[in-house]
């Protein structure tokens, strides 16, 4: 609730929100994680997990979940929020999503019930293809994420394993079109380079 209303507040007023021409990016390098169709998560077998760490500075006059919000934003990803992350494994089978670390740290695992733990911090930026699972394990009582998708995402869901078939959700992560842009990085991210 709070973090709506300070979004709302800095939507009208711009304080705390940087425009693009504030942010500074730095390039880096992605990590990429692959996880195969375990038979309850359907995972994605053409796009893998990307990690960047620290790609934008948080320049403490900004409001970081602001910082992430106009990134994605002049990325062409966009319907974001500003939450943590379920602490049951879940996928999104009709679009791709990207989350902002904008405060605390994380545990993460991504890939399902046998998939792989990250550490993600603050600054840091995942992007998470349709279809693989993910959930916390551990997480600082202060973490802060900002989540969007990109603007050709197809219809949001968020089923847990048990709440659809296995077969209808590996058709529906099949179907899902690339996103035109890297959500920090833009049309020339090092997202089409492994991707």
């Amino acid at each position: 609730m709070k973090e709506d209303i300070k979004k709302f507040v800095e939507k009208v007023t711009g304080l705390g929100k940087p425009s693009a021409k504030d942010l500074t990016c730095r390039e880096r390098k992605p990590a990429t994680f692959k996880f195969k169709d375990d038979g309850e998560t359907p995972n994605n077998s053409k796009c893998p997990l990307v990690v960047y760490r620290s790609p934008v500075a948080l320049d403490p006059k900004f409001d970081p979940a602001a910082v992430f919000e106009t990134l994605f934003e002049a990325n062409k990803w966009g319907d974001s929020w500003r939450a943590t992350m379920y602490g049951y494994n879940h996928f999104h089978t009709g679009t791709h999503e990207c989350l902002g670390i904008a405060r605390g740290k994380l545990t993460a695992q991504f890939g399902g019930a046998s998939g792989r733990k990250v550490e993600l911090k603050a600054g840091d930026v995942v992007i998470i293809p349709a279809g693989v699972g993910h959930k916390h394990i551990k997480q600082s009582k202060d973490l802060l994420i900002v989540g969007a998708y990109p603007a050709n995402a197809g219809a949001y869901d968020e089923p847990k394993p048990s709440e659809i078939d296995h077969a209808t959700a590996l058709k529906n992560v099949a179907r899902v079109k690339k996103p035109a842009t890297d959500p920090v990085y833009g049309r020339k991210g090092p997202l089409f380079s492994v991707w």
